[in-house]
């Protein structure tokens, strides 16, 4: 990564992650609220940028923070594109197939979802695909794990329970993004030949 692109990922980042700080001191605003999910649109995405807490902030921008270090080649405009699906995914789920999550707060499930995503991505070159599928076969085993033997210690940590389904949801959110990404691609190629 060049110094140009390492100053617009740093500025990505840091953007974001004061965009979340500044939701963070009126999140009652900002919340997933199924009770005025379609009178209060914008819930659908600033609901996974609020967190229950400072604790509960830390640790979801660490984990985001990390991302783009991780992942070096996907692009800034990719994971801002991730930033606008995957929280729509992910809330229109709870709403639809989750009716009994009446709250949720928290970058969690978008996090599986972007790391999903760019792993997959990252398949795709070959001196990352070992790597990329470590991190798949690690976000699958914490969905398995949460969704047999609860959360990991998480919850006492931020001082709330863990809505797993949001992983488990943003990890599916993340894989049909790239699938659908690598559909696109395969047609493109396929009509320029």
């Amino acid at each position: 990564m060049n110094d140009k692109a390492l100053i617009k990922r740093i500025l990505f980042l840091a953007i974001a992650m004061s965009f979340s700080a500044c939701l963070q001191v009126f999140h009652q605003f900002f919340i997933y609220w199924r009770f005025s999910f379609f009178n209060e649109p914008w819930r659908w995405w600033t609901a996974h940028w609020v967190h229950v807490g400072w604790t509960h902030y830390f640790l979801n921008m660490l984990a985001f923070a990390c991302l783009p270090f991780i992942f070096p080649q996907v692009k800034n405009r990719h994971l801002i594109g991730l930033l606008l699906i995957l929280p729509l995914f992910i809330s229109f789920c709870f709403y639809y197939f989750y009716p009994n999550v009446e709250a949720y707060a928290g970058l969690s499930g978008v996090l599986h979802g972007l790391y999903v995503a760019c792993a997959m991505y990252y398949l795709q070159f070959k001196k990352e695909r070992k790597f990329s599928t470590i991190v798949l076969c690690l976000v699958l085993a914490k969905i398995i794990w949460e969704n047999t033997f609860g959360s990991l210690q998480t919850a006492e940590l931020i001082g709330s329970p863990i809505l797993v389904e949001a992983h488990f949801l943003g990890a599916i959110g993340g894989l049909c993004v790239a699938v659908i990404y690598f559909s696109i691609r395969y047609v493109q190629r396929a009509s320029s030949k």
